[in-house]
């Protein structure tokens, strides 16, 4: 199967046109029968993931972005196995930096271990990141203009990254793109928000385990979901029910089995040989809790300062 997107998890992008910050964000997961090809049997997929991001203003122009990020995921990776745990944690380390009205940029390092947590070495260890330039267009539109890169287990893979941020007049409408990374389109009720969105993400995890020869998981994966957003706190404490479809895919292969190049949807000088069946997508349903700081408005800083 040809490598559909290996993404991170990304720190949420700043931008003067959002009136908010995501400082925390959890969330479990499972998707439902995931059927290996050619086979009878089939698997289900459970994970956890939890997420932090504290933006530390430095001066008018710059902030500081740190914050970290750790996922599991419980599978079993070949037909009637035992399950296995692989598990991601990352450090976020940035700036966010304007130069004027209308230019912006945001520059993240994001280093990471990602294997199945037995015998961790520097083999686990992972460098990736991203940068973004961003252009204000309007008020309630901004421009995302971007690339991201990591090394995995698999070898190197970088993507460009184009989007945009729109939020309507009445800020009941809002559109959140990072192609082809994530896509996120909602409408605010008031009390609750539906919505739908989209998220690509691709690891690679170390596999160590005792008598056997070292291997590792290729993960790449798509998943579409549709959600019911609960609001609470003024819509500082977000209660998010999803369900949709991933295209899960784990694929094991032989430490050292790499690609030329990953870019985007393709892979350059792939020969590797895959040790599993490949993996069919499936139904998954999920629950997150998010908790959203509210930034002062243009309207709130008037009132202040009256």
């Amino acid at each position: 199967m040809k490598k559909l997107l290996l993404l991170l998890l990304l720190v949420p992008m700043l931008t003067f046109a959002q009136d908010y910050v995501d400082i925390f964000r959890i969330g479990y997961g499972e998707t439902f029968n995931n059927d290996f090809e050619g086979t009878n049997s089939s698997t289900s997929i459970r994970s956890f993931e939890v997420g932090l991001t504290f933006p530390v203003v430095l001066n008018d122009n710059h902030a500081l972005i740190t914050g970290a990020d750790f996922s599991a995921n419980n599978l079993q990776l070949f037909p009637e196995a035992e399950r296995t745990s692989l598990y991601s944690t990352n450090i976020k380390l940035g700036l966010a930096s304007t130069y004027s009205e209308r230019w912006s940029s945001t520059i993240v390092l994001l280093p990471k271990i990602a294997s199945d947590y037995n015998d961790i070495s520097s083999d686990d260890f992972y460098l990736g990141g991203f940068a973004l330039l961003k252009l204000q267009k309007k008020e309630n539109l901004i421009y995302r203009f971007g690339v991201y890169g990591s090394q995995e287990a698999f070898g190197f893979f970088t993507t460009p990254i184009i989007g945009w941020y729109y939020l309507s007049p009445n800020k009941k409408f809002e559109m959140d793109m990072s192609l082809p990374i994530s896509a996120d389109v909602s409408y605010d009720l008031g009390k609750t928000t539906i919505g739908m969105d989209y998220f690509g993400i691709g690891r690679s995890f170390n596999i160590k385990k005792e008598n056997q020869p070292d291997t590792y998981v290729d993960l790449s994966s798509l998943e579409f979901a549709a959600y019911w957003q609960f609001n609470f706190l003024d819509k500082s404490v977000l209660l998010r029910t999803k369900l949709g479809y991933s295209s899960n895919n784990y694929e094991v292969y032989t430490d050292g089995e790499t690609i030329d190049l990953g870019l985007s949807a393709f892979s350059f000088g792939d020969d590797r040989t895959q040790l599993n069946p490949e993996m069919k997508g499936g139904f998954f349903a999920k629950i997150e809790a998010i908790y959203r700081f509210n930034l002062p408005t243009k309207q709130d800083k008037t009132l202040e300062n009256q």
